[in-house]
């Protein structure tokens, strides 16, 4: 398949027994495994007006360029940010994607044994990604490293903290569905996914694998354009039974009913994706969020000493935070608690992940909730 898996040399080069070797690998199998098809780095910039101005394409929005208009755009930024290397308050460069940052920080934040499937390339980005992935502690046997390009995306933040997005996927490497195999999911407890038109075939492969070895899936939305553009095979997802819980912001909710304009608010779309989901959770920004598990239902208020810098990775953060109060046992308004410290923790930096400084200013908040702190702090 023109793939590896990232590996220690000593564990390519153990002879060990089939037996003894699968055993091992399941012993050390990763608690939650998120499945991201394409790795990618992320270029987060701090900007003004003017900067924004010369960038082709509505600001605020999210448009594909070739890697030639990518790196245009970085030049551009860069020029604007005379120190060297950049201000980390006004550019930092980092893996990224809503599956990496949800796992990054169950794991560098929450203590949680977590693995990325998926690929990269054999690039200088690629190698970013595994060096930035695994500081985080994250297990990368199943990241597979591919000949080509690494995807990257330039977000540039302005002064309101809104994100003007420019990504450069089309020739990224990425995990085909057939590449997958039953031992990508041994030992694991929750696979974690984000929806897209693109990646289905291997969503539903991993899916179906996931669910034979009696593997938790989890599925966040994505965004409004993916719910409205691709609602009939997310409607078929959802109504598989397949899908556990489901986290979905206002906007993704408000779609997922649009066409009954009566019930098209947040709870109503709460109802519908518990109808399908074991756990179902709406997020409404700064109202906190709203979540439903069997008959009980939970309204929680955001926190209100987060003070918002950048959103990327706010929803991602959240999905952590509430995966941990899952797997640690706790109550549906707890689960929600926990992810507004996650999610308010990561948006009072620039990027989708935390810095230890606010690792610890969410450890306070927790510990001020009355919440169960991550073991890796009382150590």
């Amino acid at each position: 398949m023109g793939a590896e898996l990232l590996l220690p040399k000593n564990a390519q080069t153990q002879t060990q027994t089939q037996t003894q070797t699968q055993t091992q690998t399941h012993l050390n199998s990763p608690l939650i495994l998120g499945l991201q098809p394409s790795a990618l780095i992320d270029h987060i910039a701090k900007v003004d007006s003017s900067l924004l101005a010369q960038i082709p394409g509505e600001a605020g929005g999210s448009i594909p360029v070739a890697i030639e208009e990518l790196e245009h755009i970085l030049n551009q930024v860069k020029t604007h940010i005379p120190s060297s290397p950049p201000d980390p308050s006004l550019m930092r460069t980092m893996a990224g994607g809503s599956v990496a940052n949800t796992i990054r920080g169950l794991s560098a934040g929450f203590g949680i044994t977590c693995g990325i499937l998926g690929a990269c390339g054999d690039d200088e980005q690629g190698s970013l990604f595994v060096s930035n992935m695994s500081s985080s502690g994250v297990n990368l046997s199943t990241l597979r490293m591919k000949k080509g390009p690494t995807g990257q995306c330039v977000c540039l933040v302005d002064a309101s903290a809104n994100r003007t997005m420019r990504p450069c996927l089309s020739s990224a490497v990425r995990i085909q569905a057939e590449e997958l195999t039953k031992e990508d999911f041994k030992g694991v407890k929750w696979l974690v996914m984000r929806y897209g038109i693109y990646n289905l075939e291997i969503i539903h492969a991993a899916i179906r694998m996931a669910k034979q070895e009696g593997v938790f899936v989890s599925l966040d939305l994505a965004s409004f354009e993916m719910v409205r553009n691709f609602k009939v095979p997310l409607i078929e997802l959802l109504e598989s039974g397949d899908i556990d819980l489901c986290f979905a912001n206002e906007d993704e909710a408000r779609e997922l009913l649009r066409d009954d304009e009566e019930n098209a608010g947040p709870e109503a779309a709460l109802e519908f994706l518990a109808n399908h989901c074991q756990w179902a959770v709406v997020t409404l920004g700064s109202n906190g969020c709203l979540a439903k598990c069997g008959r009980e239902m939970v309204r929680v208020p955001a926190i209100g000493e987060a003070k918002a810098t950048d959103a990327t990775g706010a929803g991602d953060l959240f999905a952590g935070g509430f995966l941990y109060g899952i797997v640690k046992g706790l109550s549906l308004e707890e689960c929600c608690r926990v992810g507004t410290c996650s999610g308010g923790s990561v948006i009072r930096s620039l990027g989708g992940e935390v810095t230890p400084e606010n690792w610890q200013w969410m450890y306070k908040q927790m510990q001020i909730k009355g919440l169960p702190v991550p073991a890796l702090l009382r150590q």
